[in-house]
């Protein structure tokens, strides 16, 4: 059955390839992608690199000031990173709850990720990573938080540990060098959830002052396919206030702001997206952008500011009129699910005060796209030139197998970058080699 229906999958990209040839990824990073006129597909292409492990000491590739080493492996599907200020790190082991099957491209799209490894079952938990000596591999590992429901987002605000699960927003006590958390969570507000949960990662991130958490919410669907009212509270940032839980939308239109982070000189946030799907190899590009108060970014009407989607109706040109476009294009379908601006001054002076992203890679694209991290150097609070590749090797040359895919990242104490590895079921460490 798999084999057919990757064969089907096939043979839909091989007719799309006759009219819609795939971009140079180049041209379509930066702040003016070039946006060809969009294909639509009874079943999209698919095409995903088969699943396979870490072998005989096999690492991701990084240039050659930089080392890369495994920090831990052994995790079940790894999704995000959190650095502590005391040196320990968390790792979140999350899947989300099984998608509903509406279309036959659902159940057709569910069974080519599965055969890439995306479909692998997280642990619901987080695990504490310690490092008593200082040599740089944890000595210590433990199960900090357990019983969690598909957890992504974790934030440290002076004793309460937060948590996103995929339903809310969880409040826990925290004392520094603590290994286990056993008290209850106290839920801070609740977040959307199911019974229908396509986005269900909740990306979570704390203002500079701690008084708000902002919490990425992702669309219930591609591009509305399960109805409005599926969509409500979702392809938004939330604000969120710390003391009280009141909440509100402070951005829209933001199809799936998978990670957030804040930038350091400006303390403006800034969040990675994933753009809609079945429009062509080359569209939409995913993005990342600052997170402007009161803004709408367009989903599901319009794309890139004010490309309208012909596929939404009833079609709604007072939103398409308000619809900014996003700072930064990635270029098509590269699915970025982290990201990290760079503090301290233990990396090179070329990857200081700019931003990494974590690219998962496609699943609709040939030849595919993604699959590394990459650094979006800054200037002034924004961005400032090409991105380069910083970790790469995750997928083989020929584009047939993949070893890792990069999702969560964190800078940690000395400065090193962290990556969360859920094909690879690793940590990365990154550092200035010496």
């Amino acid at each position: 059955m798999i084999r057919t229906l990757l064969a089907t999958a096939g043979l839909a990209a091989a007719l799309a390839a006759c009219s819609d040839k795939p971009a140079d990824p180049s041209t379509q990073i930066g702040a003016n992608p070039q946006l060809p006129a969009p294909h639509q597909y009874l079943v999209p292409p698919m095409h995903v690199a088969k699943a396979k492990p870490w072998t005989n000491g096999d690492k991701p590739v990084v240039p050659a000031d930089l080392k890369i080493e495994a920090l831990a492996t052994g995790f079940e599907h790894p999704r995000t990173v959190y650095a502590l200020p005391d040196g320990d790190v968390l790792v979140v082991e999350s899947s989300g709850p099984p998608a509903p099957i509406n279309r036959p491209k659902d159940l057709i799209m569910g069974i080519v990720q599965n055969y890439g490894g995306a479909g692998a079952k997280g642990a619901q938990r987080i695990t504490l990573l310690r490092d008593t000596n200082g040599d740089g591999k944890p000595d210590v590992r433990t199960v900090f938080l357990d019983h969690l429901v598909s957890p992504f987002g974790v934030a440290l605000v002076g004793n309460d540990l937060y948590v996103a699960n995929t339903d809310a927003l969880v409040r826990y006590p925290y004392r520094t060098g603590q290994t286990r958390i056993t008290a209850p969570g106290t839920i801070l507000t609740e977040l959307p959830g199911g019974p229908i949960d396509h986005h269900w990662t909740k990306s979570l991130r704390a203002s500079p002052d701690g008084s708000k958490l902002y919490v990425g919410v992702g669309s219930n669907s591609n591009i509305t396919e399960n109805g409005m009212a599926a969509e409500r509270g979702r392809a938004a940032v939330w604000e969120i206030d710390r003391a009280t839980g009141a909440h509100r939308i402070y951005a829209s239109g933001i199809r799936n702001p998978t990670g957030l982070d804040f930038e350091p000189q400006t303390k403006q946030l800034w969040a990675v997206a994933n753009e809609r799907d079945e429009l062509g190899p080359n569209l939409v590009p995913d993005y990342l952008t600052s997170v402007k108060q009161g803004e709408f970014y367009g989903w599901p009407y319009s794309y890139y500011g004010q490309h309208v989607d012909p596929r939404v109706m009833p079609q709604r040109p007072d939103l398409v009129a308000k619809a900014i476009p996003p700072d930064y294009a990635l270029s098509s379908h590269v699915a970025p699910l982290g990201v990290a601006f760079s503090t301290g001054t233990s990396l090179p002076a070329r990857y200081r005060g700019g931003v990494f992203v974590g690219e998962h890679g496609s699943w609709d694209r040939t030849p595919m796209n993604g699959y590394k991290v990459v650094y979006v150097p800054f200037a002034n609070g924004r961005p400032a030139g090409m991105a380069q590749d910083v970790v790469t090797g995750f997928l083989a040359a020929d584009h047939k197998t993949a070893q890792g895919r990069p999702v969560g990242l964190a800078i940690d104490r000395s400065g090193a970058l962290l990556i969360a590895d859920d094909l690879g079921d690793t940590v990365w460490r990154v550092s200035a080699a010496r």
